[in-house]
């Protein structure tokens, strides 16, 4: 799984495509991975008659980003069907290690929208998935650098994994490696004599496991504790970190994890950067 040899990136030939191709690009060559460009071709009808638009769209990926990609290994490959399917079924059959999945940007109403595509490939994936709704604000190729990472975890089964992968991206770029950890319990203590230090008490008892999460995986990182709702918590320390990345935990099984699982897709659409969940 790391480091990622084979990167998946599906293309649709949109603006945020195009800007994404500039990450897919600079992954494949940092990892000196195999890249594949997946065009999946859903069923057109014209007035009840089925158009085959194959030709077309398979010399079109055949052209785009020829000049770009032109130095690395790279695959181009044109399938028909359900877009999310057709993704899945290739990630899983040539065991890919990484998805590159640009989610759509909608503007102002990006916190509320989230494609079906992109949801249903982070649900059922069995590699890590990099998502990011702010592909208008990807830098050019020479600018793009991983400064700080910042890792969520909650405490599941899933957090030394994610650390792991978190600490290890982090130490091929050079980045500053962070975690962050809400209790949401902290924020709803009252505010009453008989336990003037519940809030406190909650919080170094989570920062205590943490640190053991931390042990686990043998991260060298900053910790961040914090007494909020997970999704506001997390995307709020990526803003005042000025986080590159932020990384979250997943699985097969259970879909994205623990309170993580019902706060994963807040986090992508609001989160200030790309989001990588594990």
């Amino acid at each position: 799984m790391f480091p990622p040899k084979k990167i998946l990136f599906p293309v649709d030939f949109s603006e945020r495509c195009n800007s994404a191709a500039r990450m897919a690009e600079t992954f494949t060559g940092h990892f000196q991975a195999e890249l594949t460009l997946l065009r999946v071709l859903e069923p057109l009808n014209y007035n009840d008659v089925p158009v085959d638009s194959s030709a077309i769209e398979e010399q079109r990926l055949g052209e785009y980003m020829v000049d770009e990609l032109k130095q690395f290994d790279v695959q181009r490959v044109l399938l028909e069907g359900d877009a999310a399917a057709r993704i899945l079924e290739y990630a899983q059959e040539r065991a890919s290690d990484l998805i590159l999945l640009p989610t759509h940007g909608y503007g102002a109403f990006r916190r509320m929208i989230l494609g079906s595509v992109t949801a249903k490939v982070l649900h059922h994936a069995g590699c890590p998935v990099w998502t990011g709704v702010h592909m208008e604000h990807v830098p050019r190729l020479e600018d793009i650098a991983f400064r700080r990472i910042l890792c969520a975890i909650d405490l599941g089964t899933q957090s030394c994994p994610t650390a792991a992968w978190a600490k290890n991206f982090a130490a091929e770029f050079g980045a500053e490696l962070q975690i962050v950890h809400a209790v949401p319990e902290a924020s709803q203590v009252p505010s009453v004599y008989s336990h003037p230090t519940r809030s406190e008490e909650l919080i170094s008892q989570a920062t205590e496991k943490v640190r053991a999460v931390q042990q686990c995986v043998g991260a060298d990182a900053r910790v961040f504790v914090i007494g909020d709702e997970v999704a506001p918590a997390v995307c709020e320390c990526a803003a005042r970190e000025k986080a590159d990345l932020v990384v979250i935990g997943r699985s097969v099984a259970g879909g994205v994890l623990g309170r993580l699982r019902e706060n994963a897709y807040s986090i992508i659409r609001q989160s200030p950067c790309p989001v990588v969940s594990v």
